[in-house]
């Protein structure tokens, strides 16, 4: 930069022409909002970073706010369906989430609105910058346009189920002093949402090309339509969005369930919205995502699912991978005789135990290797525990997470249809044909209990995914769940206290936080 002022400088003094005061002499190597936001690449790559924001999500840092896989801890060791084990690591917050002590205080509840909002920034400033000066055709914009709307209608979405009443950020605010927002309502919250997820709709394609996979569609938002009117509990307008996507989308249930989970199977057809990793081809560690380390991000870069290291002095599974949390009895005892998908979710008693720490082993499993007798076997187990998947030092995988399945669709169409009093037949249906795949028989659940049957047939189809805890509260079933530890203001996560300090005054904290 410096060689760049110098030779500037040197062309006033010997050329046949003068520098006046008002001469802008901008850095060479210096990139502005105006100098960047030029080309498709440049557009592309700015939608890329809200991506990466969602992969944060899991992220590990001893640098911003000491993550460590927060968002595991507050989508499913909060569940029923998952302990902390202590004996495995976990840490004192995990063991305050697994105990329903939940306090504006601790990490988690910081990182994730950090990741969301920070999200949603990246998505507003490809908005904002389309219409400046720049090579973009109509249709790229159009394009772009929809796929940051996209992005920015999901992360408000998860805004809204884990917080209730979050900021609504539709805009960018230059003034530093500025940058505080007041609590949403829900209403404000869900038109936005459903206005950005229709654009999206609108303008995304139905398909990308084998070099763009991984990007949201039109189907995707269309999904995403149908479940947001779900949690509005707008039944006709869900049952409408679901029934198109379940018979004019492209998706389909993959023949078994472990292949929907195959680490060689990513994107497959029951795949509707996907995190997207990558490999072990740079650094094999999470401590080099996108914002919660000083490192460039390498989109190479898996997630710690569960973890893999035992306590010191522990013996636990070959190259310590049992987890810092594990599967509950109450889980496995919620899948009936003959579910084959239990095979995939989880290790038990008499399984053989597949990992791979640069040695694939193959033994039998030992339910000591966990407090709970149980380990985490979804997106690693069997032919998942290679090479490709796992990271020489046995920090992260690489199989995506897969966040939106069509299984799932099939579950809310029934949801939808039965409690927005629509054709039950349709709803036996898509939960039969969930049943089906999993080697069981049709439901025998009378009408009046059909509700009670799609609500246990999604928590174990959906078993280890980011899902419970969001259908806990959504169905208000807490104090069922939970008993005399349930308490209803668990039904939305604190702000996190530093917002509320921030503020000033302006964000309201949740009730009872």
């Amino acid at each position: 930069m410096k060689k760049a002022y110098l030779i500037i400088a040197s062309l006033c003094i010997i050329g046949n022409f003068s520098c006046s005061d008002e001469l802008d002499l901008q850095p060479l190597d210096r990139l502005t909002t105006e100098t960047f936001y030029n080309t498709r690449t440049d557009f592309d790559g700015a939608v890329f970073a809200s991506y990466s924001s969602i992969q944060d999500f899991w992220g590990t840092s001893t640098e911003t706010l000491g993550e460590n896989g927060e968002f595991w801890k507050i989508s499913m060791v909060i569940t029923d369906d998952v302990a902390a084990d202590v004996s495995a690591g976990a840490d004192g917050i995990s063991q305050n989430v697994d105990n329903l002590i939940i306090l504006a205080s601790d990490r988690p509840y910081g990182a994730a609105y950090t990741q969301i909002y920070e999200g949603i920034y990246r998505a507003n400033i490809v908005i904002q910058n389309l219409d400046g000066e720049n090579e973009l055709t109509a249709e790229d914009k159009t394009v772009l346009e929809a796929e940051a709307k996209f992005l920015r209608a999901w992360f408000h979405f998860q805004a809204l189920k884990m917080y209730g009443t979050p900021p609504l950020v539709l805009d960018i605010r230059e003034d530093i002093n500025d940058q505080a927002r007041e609590n949403a309502t829900q209403d404000q919250l869900f038109t936005a949402i459903l206005a950005d997820f229709a654009d999206a709709a609108a303008g995304l394609p139905d398909s990308w090309d084998s070099s763009n996979t991984g990007r949201v569609t039109s189907w995707a938002a269309r999904s995403y339509i149908g479940k947001v009117n779900v949690w509005k509990e707008d039944w006709p307008t869900a049952i409408t969005a679901l029934a198109d996507v379940v018979n004019n989308g492209p998706y389909m249930l993959t023949p078994t369930y472990e292949e929907a989970f195959a680490f060689d199977n990513e994107n497959n057809s029951e795949s509707i919205f996907e995190i997207q990793y990558g490999g072990p081809f740079s650094d094999d560690n999470l401590w080099v995502f996108d914002d919660t380390h000083s490192e460039d991000f390498k989109a190479s870069q898996g997630t710690g699912r569960g973890w893999y290291w035992d306590a010191p002095g522990n013996a636990g599974a070959p190259g310590g991978k049992r987890g810092w949390w594990a599967p509950t009895q109450d889980l496995v005892d919620s899948y009936e005789p003959g579910d084959t998908r239990i095979q995939t979710v989880l290790y038990q008693d008499g399984d053989t135990y597949f990992s791979f720490d640069g040695t694939r082993y193959e033994l039998p499993y030992d339910n000591t290797w966990s407090e709970t007798s149980f380990t985490l076997k979804k997106y690693r187990g069997g032919t998942n525990a290679v090479g490709g998947n796992s990271s020489p030092n046995g920090q992260a995988d690489y199989n995506n997470e897969r966040w939106m399945r069509f299984a799932e669709i099939k579950l809310l169409y029934a949801e939808a249809l039965i409690t927005g009093g629509g054709d039950l037949g349709i709803a036996r249906t898509q939960i039969d044909d969930i049943r089906n795949r999993a080697g069981l028989g049709p439901t025998t659940a009378a009408d009046g209990d059909l509700l009670m049957a799609m609500m246990q047939e999604k928590r174990v189809e959906l078993a280890l995914e980011p899902h419970r805890w969001f259908d806990i509260t959504r169905w208000g079933i807490g104090s069922q769940v939970f008993g005399a530890a349930w308490n209803d203001n668990y039904n939305v996560f604190p702000f996190p206290q530093s917002e509320i300090d921030r503020s000033k005054g302006l964000l309201d904290q949740n009730t009872g936080y």
